[in-house]
């Protein structure tokens, strides 16, 4: 066999094994922080709350920094929100994580105005101010 057939049948080799290798993103939680400050069921920052998180999910993943700001649009009551992923993990695991760090946020911070979870692969943060990480 040749070098360039030989060389040629490693390199398909490689192609081949990393191509079924995938990743899974690490969810792991290192922080948590909530702002005291509450907001009650029909308040109009609960519906600007689900636009910027549900934004900041599916928009994120898809930016080549991995990384996203953003602000409702409901003038009434302005949510703020930032979301950021390892720049190593795909857009699906991208989104893996930061849906990950949204129920971490829901579950250790409910009705609050503002909230950051900080997993190992990812971040989200959203405040009823304007703020820059």
């Amino acid at each position: 066999m040749s070098f360039l057939a030989k060389m040629i049948e490693i390199l398909v080799m490689v192609l081949t094994f990393t191509a079924m290798v995938s990743s899974v993103p690490n969810t792991k939680v290192t922080r948590v922080l909530c702002n005291s400050g509450t907001y009650t069921k029909g308040d109009p920052f609960a519906t600007s709350l689900a636009y910027v998180l549900a934004e900041l999910e599916t928009a994120t993943p898809l930016q080549k920094s991995r990384e996203y700001y953003n602000i409702s649009p409901y003038p009434n009551a302005f949510a703020y929100g930032h979301a950021a992923c390892n720049t190593n993990l795909s857009s699906a695991d991208c989104q893996t994580c930061l849906a990950a760090a949204k129920q971490t946020i829901f579950s250790s911070c409910p009705s609050r105005i503002g909230a950051r979870s900080v997993l190992y692969d990812c971040t989200t943060r959203y405040e009823q101010y304007p703020f820059n990480d």
